[in-house]
């Protein structure tokens, strides 16, 4: 594996960076639809290169099979860069905004303008989908742009590099390295805008450098996001996807299912058709499990001793194993592992999971589910299997979260022309197609006199004509 430390980027590296960046971010301004669909094309072509370089990168930085690598990957930034080239002439179109009674004889556009130097700092458990992803909608909305990737994946991070430095000049897009010292630094500097992808804790740490600056932010937090299978969903459907959509890359996902609530008079059926299918994704036995190749692994052995202490923590305090259990953070091994009848003084009820272990509890009514789930902070994703259309609406209308999911999970990700964000604790501001151009973008707004503008009639002095037109005017408004 890769040493981080062998590639720590310098303060006085970042700092010429910073500066080299600043004269490149103005001219980026007059950049043409044309020209930035070309960049975006050179990335495209510099990414699918690279396709069997980040399976093995994967593989050694989180043991993810080389399909989750192009599903969970490279499919959503692929998508994400012919998304933008398709529809950037139109994003980028300015927008004539109507008068309203108080500026007749005006005419008013709204202009997208490049925000200009950017910092992007991702994570490790998509290191590319939430690196590179936010990059393509910097380069739609004419950035200039500081990649900053996790140092815990160093062999993934060495891929991303080369491509960086193949596709673009350092004064346009630069990668930097390093720890939380590289981080601190790099909040330090004036950027325009930070998009930040990462845990609550540190998104706070982020929102409070950026405040020094008054510099805007994207923070695409977490969160321990509920799901909630009523008596009438499709059981069989509901298992195959919430285990996908939490085992996907080990259940080290934002938006991956955290707990589960189960009505009660389906609990049973439901928890045999997860055995079933865990069965068949992954093996019959310990063994069998521990040795498949669809199953991913822990980061690094902390992060697998942490999840494996939350459920032994949770079995001695009196949860019951449904499925799996076992875990070895050597080996950054946990397995499937569901759970029932965790107490609520657990840590694995309080702390977000982020790892394959699934906490299941029974319910009785939708409105002691819905009381639960408005006492906790607010998730990033919330979801619903259910065939009964008014339980739908009254989960939507009662809670809130940054996305809500009727028979589906995690692929709200994946919906270009849906935003895709938290909201107060999961997260501020949104991602993905046109909101991520947007969110890299300022909205200028462009207003333009003409010589039939009325605003001089109420230039001083304020004569006694003056003052009836005024009034004539509020009582008008109040009327309209």
């Amino acid at each position: 594996m890769c040493n981080p430390l062998d590639r720590e980027t310098s303060p006085a590296v970042i700092d010429a960076l910073f500066a080299d960046q600043a004269a490149r971010a103005l001219a980026l301004r007059r950049s043409t639809v044309a020209e930035r669909r070309a960049k975006l094309g050179r990335l495209l072509d510099a990414l699918m290169a690279r396709r069997e370089a980040f399976a093995a990168a994967f593989a050694k930085d989180l043991g993810k099979p080389a399909v989750e690598v192009d599903l969970t990957e490279l499919l959503p930034v692929v998508d994400e860069i012919r998304h933008a080239q398709r529809h950037l002439k139109r994003w980028m179109r300015p927008h004539r905004a109507a008068p309203t009674l108080m500026t007749l004889g005006t005419s008013a556009r709204i202009v997208y303008q490049p925000r200009g130097r950017c910092l992007i700092i991702g994570p490790w458990n998509y290191p590319v989908s939430t690196l590179v992803g936010p990059l393509v909608s910097a380069l739609a909305a004419g950035n200039a742009v500081i990649l900053k990737p996790s140092e815990f994946t160093p062999n993934v991070n060495a891929v991303i590099g080369q491509l960086v430095a193949e596709v673009f000049e350092p004064a346009e897009v630069a990668m930097v390295e390093g720890a939380v010292e590289t981080s601190t630094h790099l909040l330090s500097l004036p950027f325009d805008h930070v998009f930040f992808t990462g845990s609550p804790a540190v998104g706070q740490v982020v929102m409070a450098a950026a405040a020094k600056h008054l510099t805007s932010v994207t923070l695409e937090l977490g969160g321990k996001s509920p799901v909630v299978v009523d008596q009438s969903a499709d059981l069989r459907h509901a298992a195959e996807h919430v285990m996908w959509g939490k085992f996907v890359n080990a259940g080290q996902t934002c938006v991956a299912p955290d707990h589960l609530y189960v009505h009660r008079s389906v609990m049973e059926a439901f928890v045999a058709q997860c055995r079933t299918v865990l069965a068949e994704r992954f093996g019959s036995d310990d063994a069998a499990v521990a040795a498949s190749p669809s199953l991913g692994r822990m980061i690094h052995a902390r992060h697998a001793q942490r999840v494996g202490a939350l459920v032994d923590e949770a079995v001695a305090q009196g949860a019951r194993v449904l499925a799996g259990g076992a875990h070895d953070a050597e080996k950054r091994y946990v397995a499937p592992t569901l759970l029932a009848e965790v107490p609520d003084a657990a840590r694995i009820a309080q702390e977000e999971i982020f790892g394959p272990v699934l906490p299941i509890a029974a319910f009785d009514a939708l409105d002691e589910v819905i009381a639960r789930i408005n006492a906790a902070p607010k998730p990033l994703a919330l979801y619903l299997w259910s065939r009964d259309g008014a339980a739908a609406e009254k989960q939507r209308t009662e809670t809130s979260s940054g996305s809500f999911c009727v028979n589906l999970c995690v692929m709200q990700f994946a919906h270009g022309n849906l935003p895709f964000g938290g909201v107060n604790h999961s997260g501020i501001g949104n991602a993905h197609g046109v909101f991520g151009f947007k969110a890299f973008s300022h909205e200028r707004a462009v207003l333009k006199g003409g010589p039939l503008s009325a605003l001089k009639l109420l230039f001083p002095p304020y004569t006694e004509g003056k003052a009836k037109l005024s009034r004539m005017l509020l009582t008008m408004l109040r009327r309209l």
